[in-house]
C-alpha cells in the first residue's frame, strides 16, 4: 500500500450477490406489508379504489387491500362537522377569537327594499355518503360555499333589510338550511346541511349612521307603543270589570223586582180568592192591617164616635 493513496476495500461480485439475496425480499415485504395493511379512524371511513375505480367502504378499523398501489384508499371524515364562513374569516378561534378582512364580494347583498347590507353568515355540514362526496363533484367545497352564496342572495333578497336585522332571521336561516339541502341533493354530492346561521348584519359603512338613527327612532316608537299597552291593559280590564259588573247588578234588579211583582201579584190573586169567599171577614182584615200601618205613621190620634156627641175620653194610645 502506497502512503499517498487512501485504502479502498475490494468486495467481490459473490459478497454482492449474496447480499443482494436476501436484501431484495426483505424490500419486497416491506413494500407488500406497507401498501396491504391501513387504519380508519372512528370518525371517518374508507373508500377503496381499485386501478382507480370505487369497489367499496370499509369501516373503522384495520382493514386489508390488494398492494403495491392495486387498490388505493382514500379516508374522508365523515363523522366531522365542516364549518363554512362567508363575508369574514376566523384566523385564530378561541376566548378571544382573531377575525380576517371582511369578504365584501361575498357579504354585500341588495335586500327586497332595494337596500344593501353586510350579510354574514355560517354553514355546517357533515359528510353523508363518502363515496358520493369524493367522486360526484369535482370540488365539493367549492360547490357547497357556490350554492351557499346564491340561496343566501335569495332568501335575502325576499326579504327587507329590517327583517334581514331583526324579525325573520330565524326563517331566513330555516329558509336556506331547506333550499340548500334541496339543491344538493339535486347535485347528489352525498353532504348533509346540519345548520345554516346569520352572524352579523349592518349596513354598509357610508349609510351606517343614518341607519341608526333610524333604529333609534324605531326603538323610541316601539317603546311608546308598549308604554301605550300597557296603560290599555290597566284601564280597558278595569272598565270591562265595571261594566260587567253593572250588568249583572242590573241583571239582580230585574229578577228581583220580576220576583217581588209575582208574589205581589199571587198575594193578591189568593186575598182576591178568599174575599170572594168571605168578604166581610176579609174586608175587616184589610181594613185593620190598613190602620196598623197608618197609625204609627199620626203624631196624635182622636176616635170619634157618631153616637156620641162629644169626643171620648183621650186614651194615651200614642205609645208603644
Amino acid at each position: 500500500m502506497n502512503g499517498d493513496q487512501p485504502y479502498i476495500p475490494q468486495i467481490s461480485p459473490q459478497k454482492i450477490l449474496k447480499t443482494a439475496a436476501w436484501v431484495i425480499p426483505l424490500v419486497v415485504v416491506l413494500a407488500l406489508l406497507s401498501t396491504t395493511f391501513y387504519m380508519v379512524n372512528t370518525d371517518s371511513k374508507g373508500v377503496v379504489l381499485q386501478f382507480g375505480k370505487f369497489v367499496r367502504i370499509t369501516e373503522p378499523g384495520l382493514h386489508v387491500k390488494l398492494p403495491l398501489g392495486i387498490e388505493k384508499v382514500r379516508i374522508p371524515q365523515v363523522e366531522r362537522i365542516f364549518k363554512e364562513e362567508f363575508g369574514f374569516s376566523t384566523l385564530q378561534a378561541g376566548i378571544k377569537s382573531t377575525y380576517g378582512k371582511k369578504k365584501l364580494d361575498e357579504s354585500l347583498m341588495l335586500c327586497g327594499d332595494l337596500s344593501v347590507a353586510e350579510v354574514e353568515w355560517i354553514v355546517q355540514y357533515k359528510i353523508r355518503e363518502a363515496d358520493k362526496y369524493l367522486f360526484n363533484v369535482r370540488n365539493p367545497k367549492k360547490v357547497i360555499r357556490d350554492v351557499s352564496e346564491s340561496v343566501m342572495r335569495m332568501v335575502v333578497g325576499d326579504s327587507s333589510v329590517d327583517e334581514v336585522l331583526t324579525a325573520r332571521r330565524i326563517e331566513i336561516n330555516i329558509e336556506a338550511e331547506q333550499e340548500m339541502q334541496r339543491i344538493l341533493d339535486s347535485y347528489d354530492i352525498g353532504v348533509q346541511v346540519i345548520t345554516v346561521k346569520l352572524q352579523d348584519v349592518n349596513p354598509p359603512e357610508p349609510v351606517k349612521p343614518a341607519f341608526n338613527e333610524v333604529n333609534a327612532a324605531q326603538q323610541d316608537k316601539e317603546k311608546l307603543i308598549n308604554k301605550a299597552k300597557e296603560e290599555y291593559n290597566k284601564v280597558i280590564p278595569k272598565a270591562r270589570g265595571q261594566a260587567l259588573q253593572m250588568v249583572k247588578q242590573a241583571q239582580g234588579y230585574a229578577i228581583d223586582r220580576t220576583n217581588t211583582a209575582q208574589g205581589d201579584a199571587r198575594r193578591f190573586n189568593q186575598i182576591w180568592a178568599e174575599y170572594t169567599n168571605n168578604k166581610d171577614v176579609t174586608r175587616r182584615r184589610l181594613y185593620l192591617e190598613s190602620l196598623g200601618k197608618v197609625l204609627p205613621k199620626l203624631e196624635k190620634k182622636y176616635i170619634i164616635d157618631e153616637e156620641i156627641k162629644g169626643l171620648l175620653p183621650i186614651m194615651n194610645i200614642t205609645e208603644k
